[in-house]
C-alpha cells in the first residue's frame, strides 16, 4: 500500500464521521443515478384531486397543491443539487488554477488579475449569482455558470497563495536558471504541489453550490419550476408550512444531510492530505 492511500485510511480511522459523510454522499449519489426507479410516481404527475395529501403510505412524503407526488420530486431533485454542486466545484476548481497559476507566476500580471477578483469577493456570491441570473434565462446551465463565476475568486486567491510560497522553492529556482520554460514549469513542479488542498477546497465549493442553487430556487431566481428541484419543492411549500410543512421538511433534510456529508469530506481528506496535521497526529 502506498503511503498516500495509508495516510488516507489512518485519516478516515481517526475521523469516523468523515466516514459517515462519505456513506451519505454515496446513498444519494445513488439516489440521483437511479432516480426512474426509486420514484414512485411520475414526478410531473398533476392530480388535483390529491392536493396537499400528508404523508402516507400511498405517498411517502405527502402531495403538494397540485397532487403531485413530494417523495418522487425530492428524489428526482438530489440530480439537480448534485450536478449543480459537482459541475460548480470542477468548473470554478479549473478556472482558479489556470488564472491562480497565472497571476501567482507572472508578476506584473498580478495586481491587475487580483484587483478584479478583490472586487467579485466584494459582492457576497449569492448576490453576485442573483444579478448574472436576472440577466439571462432560468435554467439549470445559468445556475451552473452563475454560481461558478461567483466561486471562481476564492478559488483564484487559493491557487495564487500557494503558487507564491512555492516559486520561491529552490526546485523552481533551480528549473528556471536551467533555461526550463513557463507552461513546463507550472505544470510539472507548481501544479502535483497544489492538487491536495484543491481538493479539499473543492468538496466546499460542492457544499456552497448546493446551498447557493437551492437559495435561487427558492427565490423564483434558479431552475425553472417545472424542473424538481429541492428549492423549486421548499419554495412551493413556503406558503403553505402551517397546514403542510413536509413540502419545506424533506427537501430540507435532504439538502442539509448532502452539505453536511460533503463538508465531513472533506473534513477527512483535508486531515489525510495535509502532512502536518499528518505529522501531529
Amino acid at each position: 500500500m502506498s503511503p498516500t492511500w495509508r495516510r488516507f485510511r489512518d485519516a478516515f480511522r481517526r475521523h469516523p464521521m468523515a466516514i459517515v459523510g462519505g456513506v451519505i454522499l454515496v446513498v444519494m449519489i445513488v439516489v440521483a443515478v437511479f432516480a426512474p426507479w426509486l420514484g414512485t410516481i411520475d414526478p410531473e404527475a398533476v392530480s388535483p384531486i390529491k392536493r396537499l395529501k400528508p404523508p402516507s403510505p400511498a405517498h411517502w412524503f405527502g402531495t403538494d397543491m397540485l397532487g403531485r407526488d413530494v417523495y418522487s420530486r425530492v428524489v428526482y431533485g438530489a440530480r439537480i443539487s448534485l450536478i449543480v454542486g459537482l459541475a460548480v466545484a470542477m468548473l470554478s476548481t479549473l478556472l482558479g488554477i489556470v488564472i491562480g497559476l497565472v497571476t501567482g507566476y507572472i508578476r506584473w500580471l498580478d495586481p491587475i488579475v487580483m484587483r478584479v477578483m478583490d472586487g467579485l469577493m466584494s459582492i457576497p456570491s449569492v448576490l453576485l449569482a442573483i444579478a448574472l441570473m436576472a440577466l439571462t434565462k432560468a435554467s439549470v446551465g445559468n445556475v451552473i455558470v452563475a454560481i461558478t463565476l461567483a466561486e471562481v475568486p476564492r478559488v483564484v486567491r487559493l491557487v495564487r497563495s500557494l503558487v507564491l510560497t512555492l516559486r520561491e522553492q529552490a526546485y523552481v529556482e533551480a528549473a528556471t536558471a536551467a533555461g526550463t520554460t513557463l507552461p513546463r514549469i507550472l505544470m510539472r513542479h507548481i501544479l502535483p504541489n497544489i492538487v491536495a488542498p484543491l481538493l479539499v477546497q473543492g468538496t466546499y465549493v460542492c457544499g456552497s453550490a448546493m446551498i447557493t442553487e437551492a437559495i435561487l430556487s427558492f427565490i423564483g431566481a434558479g431552475t425553472p419550476p417545472n424542473i424538481p428541484s429541492w428549492g423549486n419543492i421548499m419554495a412551493e411549500g413556503r406558503s403553505l408550512v402551517q397546514i403542510a410543512s413536509y413540502l419545506l421538511l424533506f427537501p430540507g433534510i435532504c439538502l442539509s444531510l448532502t452539505v453536511l456529508a460533503v463538508n465531513l469530506l472533506g473534513d477527512g481528506m483535508r486531515d489525510a492530505l495535509d502532512p502536518r496535521l499528518a505529522r501531529r497526529m
